[in-house]
């Protein structure tokens, strides 16, 4: 039976810790450093300066405005520092990885709920998460890891952001201490932004492509699991995802599980796809309201379904791709993104019509018959030999300025999953995330598990490689 499994705390002496003085200003760019080298989004240049919402941190705001703030808790990502994970360490190291999502997030809801008590919910905080992290080094070390100093990292801070914006949806507020958002600086009129692309957003590739058609999660396929980053742990995402694809995927589901599972795809295509539900910031109470992952976790509203999903596999022009092996794992973009910085952030915002203006870290507000888009593209050089990696990001990795891929790894199809929404103009909307990340959009991101026949694969290689679009 699949039932989630909880490990207890014990008491260890805190590491010394230096907090953040408070900051603020206005039209500049400030990142707030957090220990060990996270960071959280800040302030960005307005469109009348050139920046027009290009690249990772663009907002494309303009125009005078009411300073607003928000404040978080950031600390150190313990998963992104692992660079081995022995196979017989891997069940114990999930479990306590998901043990420290879980911390973090209650710390921030007790900071919610009296953020008077900062210093006591660091304090808790870091004991809680120095007895974790000794387990975690404890069994790196049993199986002949090595841990590093991961020790270290048991500390977090509070941090926050300040910016001015021109407008924002009604609803949206101006943030206090430990709100978690939408902020009136997380939106900005499309219309305002400067154009920053070729047009196509992130869904060009050169060369052919192959489309896997999967639906738009009619089938209500939602749970807040992880099965990439946080297999074996219930609610390791702390928000829900949407699935198409794969009909088996959960926290818990073996490669045998997904194998023989059915499927929303054609062709056979028992891939698993999934992202971070939309939702309107409403008042609707939907079935999760009071459920972990929902409501428990600060997500709340209508869940909306999108109007359009687009899986796109194409290739970067510069080499041929190669087939991707069976169970191989990708994700993109980074959930923890506003605490952990931009290095993984890939989020991509835009609206039908629109769509040579990307946004990273601002959602967009679309005119009357316009959709919100967005767009996640995934790395596509793979090392060839690992279908998962430590930090789930090593195996597989972006191709280079000139389209390829470095020494040691291979090309393979690139997935663009493209999700468009039917949204009224001003209405207040936001992405699931965890807790403490604010429902900031630069947290948006995908994750893909390949199932595809091998055949299917072989085909969609040759539609790639061909310049054939092919379905």
């Amino acid at each position: 039976m699949k039932r989630q499994q909880r490990i207890s705390a014990r008491t260890v002496r805190p590491h010394k810790r230096t907090r953040l003085s408070k900051r603020s200003g206005a039209l500049i760019v400030t990142a707030l450093a957090a220990c060990g080298g996270t960071a959280v989004i800040a302030a960005q240049a307005p469109a009348g300066t050139g920046s027009g919402g290009t690249g990772a941190g663009g907002t494309g705001a303009a125009g005078d405005g009411a300073s607003v703030a928000g404040r978080t808790i950031s600390c150190p990502d313990v998963g992104q520092r692992l660079r081995s994970l022995p196979a017989q360490a891997a069940p114990e190291v999930n479990r306590n990885l998901g043990q420290l999502e879980g911390q973090v997030a209650r710390a921030f809801q007790r900071w919610a709920a009296d953020p008077g008590a900062q210093d006591r919910v660091l304090d808790e905080l870091e004991r809680d998460r120095g007895a974790t992290i000794g387990r975690i080094t404890d069994a790196l070390r049993r199986a002949g890891g090595r841990p590093g100093a991961l020790d270290r990292l048991s500390a977090c801070r509070t941090a926050g952001k300040t910016t001015t914006v021109q407008s924002a949806p009604r609803g949206a507020r101006d943030g206090n201490s430990a709100d978690n958002g939408p902020f009136r600086n997380d939106f900005v009129d499309i219309r305002t932004v400067r154009p920053n692309t070729g047009g196509g957003g992130e869904r060009g590739g050169r060369g052919g492509s192959f489309r896997s058609e999967c639906g738009r999660n009619e089938n209500g396929h939602n749970n807040p699991d992880n099965l990439i980053v946080a297999p074996g742990v219930s609610n390791g995402a702390h928000h829900l995802h949407d699935y198409v694809g794969n009909l088996a995927t959960d926290a818990f589901s073996s490669d045998d599980e997904l194998a023989g599972a059915g499927t929303t795809c054609g062709n056979g295509d028992r891939s698993t796809y999934y992202w971070p539900v939309l939702r309107l910031r409403d008042n609707g109470r939907e079935k999760d309201a009071n459920a972990p992952g929902g409501g428990q976790d600060g997500n709340v509203g209508t869940i909306l379904r999108p109007a359009e999903v687009s899986l796109a596999f194409d290739g970067n022009g510069a080499q041929k791709v190669t087939a991707m092996p069976p169970f191989l794992r990708i994700l993109t973009g980074d959930a923890k993104a506003l605490t952990n910085g931009l290095a993984n952030a890939n989020a991509s915002w835009s609206c039908t019509g629109f769509e040579d203006r990307q946004l990273r870290n601002t959602y967009p507000i679309c005119p009357r018959g316009s959709d919100v888009v967005r767009s996640l593209a995934f790395p596509s050089c793979w090392d060839g030999r690992n279908t998962d990696s430590a930090n789930h990001r090593t195996h597989v990795v972006f191709p280079g300025r000139n389209g390829q891929c470095r020494s040691g790894f291979r090309p393979i199809p690139r997935l663009v999953q493209r999700l468009t929404y039917a949204i009224p103009p001003n209405t207040l909307y936001a992405v699931d995330s965890f807790p403490d990340q604010l429902h900031n959009p630069v947290t948006d991101h995908g994750d893909f598990i390949n199932l595809m026949p091998r055949r299917l694969m072989r085909t969609a290689v040759d539609c790639v490689n061909s310049g054939r679009d092919c379905r």
